[in-house]
């Protein structure tokens, strides 16, 4: 089906992960928001070029042609353009769909968590997209995954370079999608499958081959800026000198070691309008496993100054810039490296677990746990009348569980509880 049940541990493990995504976005003045599952099929169409074949369509009954979401970006802007929202810094975290061909082990399927970032408004060029970039490095940084390297590029840059390598205006965005399998593929087949399916000259496509092989840090901005054919380009003259600015922005955030300005990133989809991220893992080892390298980005965004205004029926635009973790590939690494270790993912939070050690105690049992759920403490206890206390012990063990309170006849007699360390397995009566 390219959907997955999540057991508890994949479930415990993913709500880690959520809450240290969550703490970062309202670390930087976050709103919540949401969005619904169903969106008009006419909100959704246009918006996401080649990919626009993904989107799960649903059949018409008669009244609205409806889609599933394909992702948060166009809901949002949706809903700032219906409510005349023009300014907001927000977070989403909910599924979206997508009709594509499942590849489970690469963390790839039809209905998975995006975690997004936005911040909507008219502000000064670079300091929210270089936010948006310094959201990216804390997470990758807080979730421990290992090397990671954030590439850049400015569509801009892309439309300019196109345009000074000869390929037309109406070829601009199909280009965009192949130059975004550079990842994946090699340039000769890149090369040609622009020229073979995508219908540009060879000598075009050599000319965009000696550009999106390029890749480093303000020394090439700089290059560029001096380049001949570029910096005669008012697109790509504009938007290098945003990437400049950018640049040094990263630099007092203290993150630019990890930023790599590079001229093959594209990001296939058609809303983009200016900086366009995206975040890599690099090569994984550790002491138990290495994991394969094949999971592809983990997060990405950009900014999209147009696509607000498509919605608002005075066209008025929203700039906006934003960043999606892809919080299932991160899951994959993780579940990957946590079966590698053996290690027992808790999956409760369970602080207590009051037991009995002899028999006709439940009731002593249902007294303490309501006090201690009364208190806001996480309790349990086994629905058995009188297990053994063996049993409870072993339960513990299982779960995870710290501490034990135990309550026999004695400790009722002297009005006490046997408090136990389920790992040192020492006692204290309080």
């Amino acid at each position: 089906q390219g959907t997955r049940d999540h057991p508890p541990a994949h479930t415990a493990l993913r709500d880690r992960l959520l809450a240290a995504v969550v703490t970062c976005f309202k670390r930087h003045g976050a709103a919540a928001i949401d969005t619904p599952v169903l969106e008009l099929r006419e909100t959704l169409m246009g918006k996401y070029g080649e990919q626009a074949k993904l989107i799960y369509e649903l059949q018409d009954q008669g009244g609205e042609l409806l889609a599933l979401r394909y992702d948060l970006t166009v809901p949002f802007a949706r809903y700032l353009a219906m409510n005349k929202v023009t300014n907001m810094k927000r977070y989403h975290i909910a599924k979206v769909y997508r009709r594509d061909n499942p590849a489970t082990t690469r963390g790839r399927y039809r209905e998975f968590y995006q975690c997004d970032f936005d911040i909507a408004g008219q502000f000064d060029p670079m300091i929210p997209d270089a936010e948006c970039l310094k959201i990216v490095h804390e997470i990758l940084s807080d979730l421990q995954l290992g090397d990671f390297l954030i590439k850049v590029n400015d569509r801009r840059i892309l439309n300019g370079m196109f345009a000074v390598c000869g390929i037309p205006e109406s070829k601009f965005i199909s280009t965009c999608s192949t130059i975004d399998k550079l990842d994946k593929m090699p340039w000769e087949e890149v090369r040609s499958e622009m020229v073979e399916e995508k219908g540009l000259s060879p000598e075009a496509a050599d000319r965009i081959g000696e550009y999106v092989q390029l890749h480093g840090g303000l020394d090439l901005i700089e290059r560029l800026l001096q380049d001949p054919k570029l910096s005669q380009n008012k697109l790509a003259k504009e938007g290098l000198r945003d990437m400049k600015l950018l640049f040094e922005y990263l630099t007092l955030f203290g993150i630019v070691e990890k930023i790599s300005f590079d001229l093959s990133l594209a990001r296939g989809l058609d809303y983009y309008t200016g900086v366009i991220f995206e975040a890599v893992l690099l090569q994984q080892e550790n002491d138990h496993v290495d994991v394969p390298t094949s999971v592809g980005s983990v997060a990405g965004g950009g900014r999209y100054d147009g696509l607000v205004g498509m919605f608002d029926p005075k066209g008025r635009k929203v700039p906006c810039v934003g960043v999606s973790i892809g919080i299932e590939r991160i899951f994959s690494i993780l579940e990957q490296r946590v079966k590698a270790s053996g290690e027992k993912v808790r999956t409760t939070e369970t602080q207590v677990l009051v037991a009995t050690p002899h028999k006709h105690l439940l009731a002593a049992r249902l007294k303490l746990i309501t006090e201690l759920w009364d208190a806001g403490i996480k309790a349990e206890m086994l629905y058995k009348k009188d297990p053994k206390l063996l049993k409870q012990l072993q339960y513990c063990e299982d779960m995870g569980i710290p501490l034990t309170a135990i309550v026999g006849e004695q400790e009722l007699t002297d009005g006490v509880v046997k408090l136990r360390d389920v790992t040192t397995r020492e006692e204290v009566r309080m």
